[in-house]
């Protein structure tokens, strides 16, 4: 297995890549957004036939919706904190729904295409994300604690262990996991460079409005009206948290969290402000949910709710210093540091946003 240093000099690679990609022009831009939606959905299809068709033994349905694993070596037995924990793994991968504001400045009919695309992309996720974990949870049909083992051929990633055992049983050589694998690391690949193009977009906007250190050098856009600078400030930043959690699990932890949890919670106010506050000024725009808006928006926030509760739940029993789960500390210390600086600075001076710029 390769050491973490090897292991952070190909995410650096690989980063570099992803930076490359984002200083491209729009058009291709947009073509690598394509393509990995194609490759998404190609990926998807294909393994959702492959996988069953392989594997010798595959799980019942019974047991695939109503076993819980108590024998997982964390001290949890409770079936309904089982499923708690299980929640969770959704929400790491259902986000990034503002992915799609971030992008309607260089969107036609934004105000359309913007909310379209992002209910299109939930709905889509949600429904084939769902039918291949169901392909992907019928392989798991060995014992579930060896599928975990850091012994076992994958390493303790259960997943490529399920995939290996299927096509070892079926053809005699676990090769064909790599191949499907490869399928996903693919799509990851493609989905770290959208990553980096959100974010740069994201940055370029809170910098256009003045709400960044240095917001006149990162808000600038070169001749192909990419923001170059900010493109490579998020690379940056990205290689910069790596390596900051090189050492540290607990580092490590705490970023996933805020990273998570804080984007949900980001998500989760603009949402009750407006089914409070701004419940009767709230001027809708041309794509909107109508009178079912309200109901929506309050279910949103509750799941918002619940998410933020379970996130910062102990995964392990007993409770040591080296399981502590330290989100509700590293969140609380940000949003305390958020609302800090606009209490004491940023009120004074920021008016909102600025909606003429000369870049």
């Amino acid at each position: 297995m390769a050491s973490k240093y090897v292991v952070l000099a190909i995410y650096g690679a690989i980063l570099v890549v992803h930076g490359l990609i984002n200083s491209l022009p729009i058009q291709w831009l947009a073509w690598f957004g394509h393509l990995g939606a194609f490759w998404n959905a190609a990926g998807i299809f294909v393994l959702v036939i492959l996988i069953p068709a392989v594997a010798k033994e595959r799980a019942s349905l019974e047991f695939i919706f109503t076993h819980f694993n108590s024998d997982n070596g964390m001290g949890i037995h409770s079936k309904a904190y089982i499923l708690a924990m299980g929640l969770l793994m959704s929400q790491y991968s259902l986000i990034g729904y503002d992915a799609s504001a971030h992008m309607t400045e260089e969107t036609k009919n934004a105000d359309r295409s913007g909310p379209a695309g992002l209910v299109t992309a939930v709905a889509l996720s949600s429904a084939f994300g769902w039918i291949f974990l169901v392909a992907l949870t019928s392989l798991m049909t060995e014992d579930i604690p060896s599928l975990l083992d850091p012994g076992n051929d994958a390493g303790g990633y259960a997943v490529a262990q399920a995939l290996h055992g299927a096509f070892r049983r079926r053809y005699g050589s676990g090769a064909g996991a790599l191949l499907c694998l490869g399928v996903v690391a693919v799509t990851t690949f493609l989905c770290g460079s959208a990553c980096v193009t959100s974010n740069s977009r994201m940055g370029y906007a809170f910098s256009r409005d003045g709400a960044m250190p240095f917001s006149r050098f990162w808000y600038r856009v070169n001749k192909q009206e990419v923001p170059f600078n900010v493109v490579w400030l998020s690379v940056a930043v990205a290689f910069v948290m790596a390596l900051t959690s090189l050492g540290s699990q607990v580092a490590f932890q705490a970023m996933l969290s805020v990273a998570t949890v804080g984007a949900y919670i980001a998500y989760g106010l603009p949402i009750l402000f407006r089914v409070t506050t701004a419940r009767r000024s709230f001027v809708p725009g041309p794509f909107h949910l109508g009178k079912y808006g309200l109901l929506v928006g309050w279910v949103a926030v509750a799941w918002v709710a619940l998410v933020t509760v379970l996130f910062s739940l102990p995964v392990a029993y007993p409770v040591a210093e080296d399981n502590f789960n330290y989100t509700p500390v590293f969140v609380g210390g940000v949003l305390l540091l958020s609302v800090g600086a606009w209490v004491l600075h940023a009120r004074f001076w920021f008016q909102g946003p600025i909606t003429n710029v000369d870049v």
